[in-house]
This record gives C-alpha cells, structure tokens and sequence, in this order.
C-alpha cells in the first residue's frame, strides 16, 4: 500500500509528468491533493496499470481529491528549453492552476525548480511510494493518452493511437518514410544515427 502523504499536517500536492520521453507530442502533467486518510489498494505508478484501471482510477481520482489539474507543455516549447525544463515548466502550470493552495509539493523523480517558495521534496520512483504522486502520474497518463489519440486521426501512419508517440520501431520506421509532422520534437533524435548524418 502507498503512503498517502509524506506530511500529514500539510495540505500536500503530488505531482508527476508523462510524455518526457516521447518522440512527438506534448508533455504532460498533474497534480493532486488527496483527503489527508485517503487510500485506494490499486492505485499505484501508471506504468505499472492497464489502460482499463488507469481509466477507472482517473474517475475515482478525480471524484474523491481534494483539488487536481493537469497541463500540457508542447513540442514546440520542449524545442525551446528542453524536456527538462518543460516538464517542470507543465509541473508549474498545473500547480498553478490548483484551487486550493498546497502548503508542500512531492515531486516524482530528482529534479525539480522551487515554485512560489513552496517546501518541496524530490523522491525517486515517487509514483510507487506516494498515493498523491501516484494519482498525478494517472491522470498525467490518460490525460496524454488521449490527446495522442486524438491526434493520431490526423496522422494515422505513425499509429500514435498505439506508441503515444514514443520511439518504437515502427514509429521510427514511419519517420523515416514519410518524414516529420508539426507535432515531432526537433531537438529529439528521430532518425537513427546513420540516417541523420545523411540528411
């Protein structure tokens, strides 16, 4: 079972992304504050669910939090300042974007900027350890998934609908025949290497 919070006297946000590594599309991000004796047994890092739970669970998440909001950060931006400082840029928004004022954030990974003068801490793998973490990282997910799907209509020969836009295979393989849309990262490597010393 996750821990709910890492301080049960604070009005605490979890916050996490989705998409960083992806080849196109934005990044995304959440953020949620919980009932502070909130628990929910299947709630856990979205990587680990299937798209059905992670589905179910985002109407539960979104039913019972206290607050949460979700942020998107696009490709263009990603080229702009990297998907470092986008993803943390997309945390920010989100952050920002909360109704009721966090008094501490959990971040998922190890990097993060101060917001606001707002106590934070960093916790590696934190979507498997905090229950508020967690939850964002569900609702990161599926509200990302769904915008890939969304926008796989538009281009259905690289099957974003399936990958998300991350570097598979047959994603590469589409690049590679029918080159790149508005929606591909241009800092990203997209090619494999041999093929873009050619171009």
């Amino acid at each position: 079972m996750l821990k709910n919070s890492s301080n049960y006297k604070l009005t605490e946000c979890g916050t996490d992304e989705a998409g960083r590594g992806c080849l196109a599309g934005p990044v995304a991000a959440a953020a949620v504050i919980l009932p502070k004796r909130f628990k929910h047994e299947l709630i856990n890092d979205s990587k680990m669910l299937t798209k059905e739970n992670r589905l179910a669970l985002r109407e539960i998440i979104e039913r019972k939090a206290l607050n949460y909001s979700v942020s998107f950060v696009d490709n263009f931006r990603i080229d702009e300042i990297n998907i470092l400082n986008a993803s943390i840029l997309a945390m920010h928004q989100c952050i920002d974007n909360l109704t009721l004022f966090p008094q501490h954030i959990l971040v998922d990974g190890n990097r993060f900027k101060t917001y606001k003068n707002i106590p934070h801490l960093c916790v590696i793998q934190g979507d498997g350890k905090y229950l508020n973490i967690a939850a964002a990282s569900i609702l990161a997910k599926t509200y990302r998934d769904a915008y890939m799907e969304k926008i796989h209509e538009e281009f259905p020969m690289y099957n974003w609908k399936q990958n998300k836009g991350y570097g598979t295979a047959e994603h590469r393989a589409a690049i590679i025949k029918y080159g790149i849309t508005k929606y591909h990262r241009l800092s990203f490597r997209l090619y494999p290497e041999e093929l873009k010393l050619e171009i």
